[in-house]
């Protein structure tokens, strides 16, 4: 794991020295000493527009001409305009200047940051980058017997010298505990639907929640039938893997203060079940689960904070499987709210799942806010592309408050319509209603969340999150490699802390 430390001292004993240059490609008076020192090679560099711009997240490194000493290479990082500097930009910066050395092979970084940078603290500034740093160095390789060379070699450490080390320290001490639970997400989203049955998922989440003050309950088949959770059973009936209802209870606020349960989606793999999907990609069905992992990620940062607030968890964790026992396109389910739902396609599996648990989350803590996240539509992966998750809401502070952190932490939602004739569209005529629209390819994101807003009771602020399109990716960002990207847990987590203390 990358070592990251914040000193009082400068040391010259690190391969790598990152420079930091704003567009003005100017050189204050801490640089010009280094650059004399360099025999003006940061100057040099930053005269040749060619090489370097100065356009924001440019990273030029350069071999140094100094024979004595550790210091290798020099990382000179483009701030671009300051004034336009956001919390993810210096995170992004962080990732990328971790990429760049890792790709050079350098092994271990030192920074200087004693200065205010734009609106910034040099602390402030330093927690940043080193949280940008090590969100990047996530590595998932567990099931790899043998790695190329160039994928053996791993950053060692980063020390940063700035004026207040343990200001800083503190301040990065936070971030790092959400960056390790955005590491569980992926972790979890990243394993092999084999290996991450229902059973395993609610064992690890138990594992990892229970130190940390969460009270965790583990509802099997029996009792969810009980309960009268045919919509989630229904879904899991085809598979020989017992569905689960995993429940999270964080009690950190007043006994008077309000509750937020946050609701995931966990379709450890979807087939399809009946309504088979195309075998081309369906292995990425591993990562169905994407919205109950962030839900789990949430409440490890939230507790692992100690935040004086009471959040609920729950999340439905079960297999879409084809089999002589799987729901049928044309069954109708009752649900634990009483309401009826036919099954007009099975691969529209993950809404029968979430009208279960935002029911069950409901009754049992009576919420003043329900916040669903789930991988639920490709629809919204047309709407959307990969850059923004869908945001469907019944109250207008809430879906401009989640926003409004999703931009902060570059998790971005764009708000999504609900309306009258999108909910008209799930009217069956044998049951309360159909799991898909009435008419094939249309509307597909806003008919899934009405279907779910069907099981919110009257006065609950509501959100849902369809995250479909952002939960995993097929290339690496600055801040992690391609495969599961940990998406909600650092905008669910910031939205707790932000708004409902």
């Amino acid at each position: 794991m990358l070592n990251i430390n914040f000193v009082n001292e400068e040391s010259s004993t690190n391969q790598g020295l990152v420079v930091f240059i704003d567009e003005r490609l100017k050189l204050d008076s801490n640089l010009i000493g280094l650059d004399q020192q360099h025999h003006g090679l940061i100057s040099k560099t930053i005269q040749n527009k060619l090489q370097f711009t100065g356009k924001y997240g440019q990273i030029k490194v350069i071999p140094s001409v100094i024979k004595s000493g550790e210091v290798r290479y020099l990382i000179i990082t483009s701030l671009g305009n300051e004034e336009k500097l956001t919390e993810a930009k210096i995170e992004e910066l962080g990732g990328k200047i971790l990429q760049h050395a890792t790709g050079c092979k350098i092994s271990t970084i030192g920074l200087k940051l004693t200065n205010r940078i734009s609106r910034f603290t040099s602390q402030t500034f330093a927690s940043l980058v080193a949280s940008g740093a090590f969100l990047a160095s996530y590595r998932f390789n567990k099931y790899r017997t043998t790695l190329k060379e160039a994928e053996k070699f791993v950053v060692e450490s980063i020390e940063i010298f700035t004026d207040n080390s343990t200001e800083a320290a503190k301040l990065f001490e936070v971030k790092k505990l959400i960056a390790e639970a955005v590491f569980f997400t992926r972790d979890i989203s990243n394993e092999p639907s084999n290996i991450k049955t229902p059973q395993v998922y609610a064992e690890r989440i138990v594992d990892i929640l229970e130190p940390l003050g969460v009270d965790v309950d583990v509802i099997g088949e029996r009792e969810m039938k009980n309960l009268g959770m045919g919509a989630l059973l229904g879904v899991g009936q085809g598979s020989q893997n017992e569905s689960k209802l995993v429940v999270m209870e964080y009690k950190g606020g007043s006994k008077d203060a309000p509750t937020i349960a946050l609701v995931g989606k966990g379709v450890i793999f979807d087939t399809g079940g009946i309504s088979l999907k195309p075998s081309s990609n369906m292995h990425l069905m591993r990562y169905d689960m994407g919205g109950s992992a962030a839900v789990v990620g949430a409440m490890i940062a939230v507790a692992g904070q100690k935040l004086p607030v009471n959040i609920v968890g729950v999340v439905g964790l079960v297999e879409n499987m084809p089999s002589g026992n799987a729901q049928r396109p044309g069954d109708v389910v009752t649900t634990m709210s009483g309401q009826t739902a036919e099954v007009l396609n099975t691969d529209a599996e993950g809404r029968l799942v979430l009208a279960d648990a935002v029911w069950y989350a409901q009754e049992k803590f009576k919420p003043k806010c329900v916040i669903d996240i789930a991988t639920l539509t490709g629809a919204i992966t047309v709407a959307l592309g990969n850059t923004y998750a869908g945001c469907f809401s019944n109250n207008d502070e809430l879906a401009d408050k989640l926003i409004k952190v999703g931009e902060e932490v570059n998790e971005k939602l764009w708000r999504m319509p609900l309306h009258d004739e999108y909910d008209a569209m799930i009217n069956s005529d044998i049951a309360d209603m159909a799991n898909i629209g009435n008419v094939p390819g249309v509307a597909g994101s806003c008919t899934a969340a009405h279907f779910i807003k069907r099981f919110i009771k009257d006065g609950v602020d509501w959100a849902h999150l369809d995250i479909a399109g952002v939960a995993n990716s097929n290339e690496a960002s600055a801040l992690g490699p391609k495969g599961a990207v940990g998406y909600g847990v650092r905008l669910l987590e910031k939205f707790i802390k932000k708004y409902t203390r």
